[in-house]
């Protein structure tokens, strides 16, 4: 059978666990009303004190009760040897019962009085002392009472940090939100056309923002270069925030490279030293970039800081051909040499740039998509447009890693040079 105090304490309970807080004093002020009302004892007062360190006492910031009204903001110092003494034997879930000290206390008619520690433990070079204390004053208390008091001390500590915690998650969010945003604005437009070359990319993150990224960059024609697109894909290794934040960087970082040198194999070289220099080694980023020219044959020159290899498809011979990594990831060490390649596109030829959360998205058996899924898309679908082939080469990756338990950033690249003749540029 329930008794009398446990249902009191059950409903108290109920109660304020129903509540939706805003802030620690609404959680404070609430339980102490709740319990002064459960108990069988006339409670003629209940108060919230909060500890101010840089005025070295504490201040009242909630009252309650039938006794005369105390000013909100009185303070009760530390420096009073007799509180202090009090203070410092308070411990956990320890019950102070004394007699009032405090002359100006005492006038406001507070006398027997029970007072509790709640919420963190601050350390002072005084000594170490709680977040806060809840007082009450009455003629008498009960066993009953000092119970149900160190109950909700325990749930009020709880309800405390439960919500920082909140808080913080929602100051989390709201930064992860701008992140993204940020991150989003970062991207180019999905589509873009050079010459007779269509390119399609797209970033799915795992989470609101993610590490990785693609960009297209327009090179002005100049007397000793010519006009140009640049076409980079990149995946930083960490997740989340962190990877975002890198990716934001590194960003930044190719173009201030490329200003210093717009010769591919220097601009890796350099890049690779900022971010050894920035990041640790465990931070390191793979990134593939190739420049699209206007030359006759139409190559694109090319460099691969470990990437996983682009995937070229030429429908008039049906053959496949993967464009390697022609050096190492970047940041991992300084002073790093990357080789400039090239490839050859023929109209009608379909090159695809991707990050490893499409080759090694991952289904419930634990097997990969891979390359060659990703080859069998392209020759199925090479007649398609470039952003239809991208879509469709994500959904199969969707469907396929559905319930898996690992999930990661995925982004593509689609171009395609067109297979009809153009005879002006775009």
């Amino acid at each position: 059978m329930v008794n009398k105090n446990q249902a009191e304490l059950e409903q108290i309970l109920d109660d304020v666990t129903a509540n939706d807080y805003d802030n620690e004093l609404e959680i404070l002020s609430d339980f102490v009303e709740q319990l002064i009302q459960s108990t069988d004892k006339k409670i003629t007062g209940g108060r919230v004190w909060k500890l101010v360190p840089e005025k070295f006492a504490y201040v009242l910031e909630f009252q309650v009760g039938e006794m005369r009204e105390i000013p909100l903001g009185f303070t009760q110092s530390l420096s009073d040897e007799l509180f202090h003494k009090e203070l410092l034997a308070l411990r956990k879930d320890k019950v102070l019962k004394s007699q009032e000290s405090n002359e100006e206390l005492i006038k406001f008619g507070i006398g027997n009085y029970a007072g509790i520690g709640v919420g963190e433990v601050i350390h002072l070079q005084s000594g170490k002392y709680f977040e806060y204390l809840l007082g009450f004053n009455a003629e008498e208390f009960n066993d009953d009472f000092f119970d149900n008091l160190r109950i909700i001390a325990r749930l009020a500590t709880i309800a405390i940090r439960d919500l920082a915690i909140k808080k913080k998650d929602e100051n989390y969010g709201k930064e992860l939100s701008k992140a993204g945003e940020i991150q989003r604005n970062l991207l180019p437009e999905h589509y873009t056309e050079f010459q007779d070359y269509k390119i399609f990319g797209v970033c799915v993150p795992d989470q609101q923002v993610g590490g990785d990224y693609f960009d297209y960059i327009r090179n002005t024609a100049s007397e000793t270069e010519e006009e140009s697109l640049g076409v980079l894909i990149c995946d930083c290794a960490s997740k989340g925030m962190p990877a975002a934040i890198q990716a934001l960087f590194v960003s930044g970082a190719v173009r201030m490279a490329m200003g210093f040198s717009p010769k591919i194999s220097n601009m890796f070289g350099r890049l690779n030293n900022i971010i050894n220099r920035t990041f640790s080694r465990e931070r390191f980023v793979t990134l593939f970039y190739g420049e699209l020219t206007l030359s006759s044959n139409r190559l694109i020159l090319y460099a691969n800081a470990g990437h996983c290899p682009p995937i070229h498809y030429r429908p008039s011979k049906d053959k496949f051909q993967d464009l390697p990594p022609t050096g190492g990831f970047l940041g991992i060490m300084p002073n790093q040499k990357y080789k400039l390649e090239n490839c050859r596109m023929l109209q009608g030829d379909t090159l695809v740039l991707y990050t490893d959360g499409i080759s090694e998205a991952m289904n419930a058996e634990g097997d990969l998509f891979g390359e060659k899924r990703i080859m069998d898309v392209i020759k199925e679908n090479h007649e398609r447009s470039c952003k239809e082939i991208a879509y469709i080469l994500l959904e199969k990756v969707q469907k396929f890693s559905a319930n898996s338990i690992y999930n990661d950033d995925k982004t593509l690249v689609v171009i395609k040079r067109d297979s009809r003749q153009k005879t002006s540029a775009n």
